[in-house]
């Protein structure tokens, strides 16, 4: 069955579900275990991902709950760092969790995913990775689109476009060894040459040697698939070369987080996103209501719009909110159940799970934008995608 928000309105009609299990009177706690990156490298990824959450949860509760019972959000940092993420999650298991909102670090959810299965327990990841979800694991669900499906929409926009030769580097985090390895495998397919393959430690703060292979080369577009500082500093390093091709970053660089401190070198570089980042140029329709509330709440608290990560956090909880509601049961197997059966419109797209397909979203759900005085605008090519899939029928 498709399921669509207001999320309020859908979990009103929850509250009034006094037949199911757990709703009939009960009014304890549905623990919510919650991994996030509060310090390290990827802390600003993991706060905004945590007001999300936070906001979601909160007016969840407010609204009356899921089954009639509030959501205990339990929270551990862990530190963006894989190790930590480890104890974090073995930590948040003491309290017999129905279900665990994974972190937005990729080697960090990347580490936990046998302890998920080994406790059998519904973990839904704000984090990209495809290792996650290829090869399907039993208790696995991603939010954001992977990164194969990020690498797909990129290479059918370069060849559209007539960038058939493309010079690619990535960091070697999960995050990034995907996309790269996804652009390999599709760019045959699209007619994309691959004159560049550079990869770099997550530690790397000068870029020279490869920018210069890269004006050596002269590709008609170079794509970067990093997350956290590199993503800033190559930007800045990119823009003070002497490269005529046009610089593509990917979902993680779809946030005020990179055109914040990168500045005036984000000026003009194209960046993919979830449509959710640029929602309000989608054409009016359930799509559009949906990303509309969310941003609304969102900046009602903090000020300003959700970039990808809170969107990420914001749409994990919505997730859980409906599989619980559909499973009218807070067991971790029946959860499990209606999050593989769920189809869903949020602030990241509409997913359709199934038993074969745990990362639930397509190329649709992907924009490709250009930055314009510090604001990701989509490009015509999107624009005109946008037209075909959310326009009126």
């Amino acid at each position: 069955m498709r399921r669509s928000t207001p999320l309020l309105a859908s979990l009103t009609l929850v509250v009034a579900m006094t037949a199911c299990e757990g709703s009939a009177g009960d009014d304890d706690s549905i623990p919510v275990g919650y991994i996030t990156p509060l310090t390290g490298a990827f802390s600003n990824l993991g706060e905004d991902n945590q007001k999300a959450v936070e906001a979601a949860v909160d007016e969840i509760n407010t609204d009356g709950g899921v089954l009639g019972r509030p959501i205990e959000l339990i929270t551990q940092n862990d530190e963006s760092n894989p190790d930590q993420g480890i104890l974090a999650f073995n930590e948040i298991m003491n309290d017999e969790p129905v279900a665990v909102i994974g972190s937005a670090s990729s080697n960090s959810a990347m580490a936990v995913l046998e302890h998920v299965e080994r406790e059998q327990v519904p973990y839904i990841s704000p984090t990209p990775a495809d290792e996650q979800v290829a090869p399907v694991r039993d208790h696995v669900f991603v939010v954001p689109a992977i990164a194969g499906t990020y690498a797909e929409r990129a290479l059918h926009y370069l060849s559209d476009e007539g960038m058939d030769e493309v010079a690619v580097t990535y960091s070697e985090t999960a995050y990034g060894e995907a996309g790269y390895e996804a652009m390999v495998e599709g760019a045959d397919e699209h007619g994309v040459d691959l004159v560049v393959e550079e990869a770099f430690e997550q530690e790397t703060t000068d870029f020279g040697h490869i920018l210069a292979e890269i004006e050596s080369v002269g590709p008609d577009a170079t794509i970067v698939w990093a997350s956290g500082p590199p993503g800033i500093t190559i930007a800045e390093q990119y823009a003070g070369a002497d490269i005529e091709a046009p610089l593509v970053m990917t979902g993680s660089q779809a946030s005020h987080l990179w055109t914040d401190p990168a500045g005036d070198s984000a000026e003009g570089v194209t960046v993919l996103s979830s449509i959710g980042v640029v929602g309000e140029h989608l054409p009016e329709g359930e799509q559009q209501d949906v990303i509309r509330e969310m941003t609304e709440v969102f900046e009602a608290e903090h000020g300003y719009a959700p970039p990808q990560f809170a969107q990420d956090g914001y749409t994990a909880v919505m997730l859980l909110a409906a599989a619980i509601e559909e499973a009218g049961s807070t067991e971790r197997a029946d959860i499990r159940d209606a999050l593989e059966n769920l189809t869903l419109t949020t602030p990241n797209g509409t997913f359709d799970y199934s038993e074969t397909d745990h990362a639930g979203l397509t190329g649709d759900a992907i924009s490709v934008n250009v930055v314009e005085d510090g604001e990701f605008v989509p490009t015509d090519w999107s624009t005109e995608r946008f037209g075909e899939t959310y326009g009126e029928e």
